[in-house]
């Protein structure tokens, strides 16, 4: 008791027991036999649905609130911050409602890493992305439908490479962006960081929303900030302008590839998952 609270007083904290948990398989077909999965389904249905709605309302509410030639203030509207804020606000309240459903991933790009870092099965991150691509279409679909005049007329928040910028930096402007994400997505979610620094609790939902807003505020300028498929994808379909297909190979593409590093680089990297598997194969191989 008495070394307890002498190492408290030195800023000194014993960490909770920590284990890595098991590799998820890469096939599970017991999957398709539960409700909990159908539910997280729905759950991310739901979740890329409303975050479509409340941020593609927001961008369209935006350019008509400053558009001149509609009686529009050019310093009117939420600005870019506002948009920014839209879109990390609303993955910080998603997040935080279906984490415990679903992990509350709602971007393939997030699925897709975890993923590779083996922490959802394939047949579970293929429906998972199934299912966010038709919750960006019907949320998409809701605000034209609501506003249909106003979508049309404004792009449909659809995302699209912005002049004076090649597909290059594009694609490298996505891809940056979403290895942000999802890096924060791992380190946020990291059991083994949750146990060292269990004195501090994190709400990773938090600084997954923050990162959103922070990559917003860079690449809106350049590609009105996809790193998300999902959301690119479902505005393209419900908008079906010739620009907005032109350039949405970028917003998967670089999604994936920013996803990917940043699997590899949390876990091979900051984690030594080679590492240890390497060590873990010599201390079976002298028994």
């Amino acid at each position: 008791m008495g070394k307890n609270v002498e190492g408290a007083e030195h800023g000194e904290f014993s960490a909770k027991d920590y284990h890595d948990p098991p590799p998820a398989p890469l096939f599970d077909p017991d999957e398709l036999a539960q409700w909990s999965f159908y539910r997280a389904l729905i759950a991310e249905f739901i979740a890329t649905l409303l975050f479509l709605y409340i941020t593609v309302l927001t961008v369209i509410g935006y350019k008509r609130q400053t558009d001149l030639k509609n009686n529009g203030d050019e310093c009117g509207g939420v600005g870019i911050l506002g948009i920014a804020w839209a879109f990390g606000g609303m993955i910080f309240i998603l997040v935080y409602c279906t984490a415990g459903i679903s992990g509350g991933h709602i971007n393939p790009a997030v699925t897709f890493g975890l993923f590779l870092a083996r922490k959802v099965s394939l047949i579970r991150a293929v429906m998972y992305m199934v299912a966010q691509c038709l919750g960006a279409i019907c949320g998409v679909g809701l605000v034209k439908g609501f506003q249909k005049a106003y979508y049309v007329r404004y792009g449909g928040g659809a995302n699209t490479l912005a002049d004076g910028y090649n597909k290059g930096t594009g694609l490298g402007a996505e891809i940056i962006g979403t290895f942000v994400l999802v890096y924060t997505v791992f380190s946020a979610t990291d059991p083994k960081r949750s146990a060292r620094d269990s004195h501090v609790p994190v709400l990773a939902p938090l600084p997954i929303g923050f990162a959103v807003f922070m990559v917003h505020l860079a690449t809106i300028p350049i590609t009105g900030t996809g790193i998300n498929p999902a959301r690119s994808f479902g505005a393209a379909v419900i908008y079906n302008k010739e620009k907005a297909w032109d350039d949405q190979w970028i917003f998967w593409v670089g999604p994936f590839i920013g996803a990917a590093i940043a699997a590899i680089y949390h876990q091979f990297v900051l984690r030594a998952a080679a590492i240890k598997a390497l060590g873990s194969f010599r201390s079976s191989a002298h028994v």
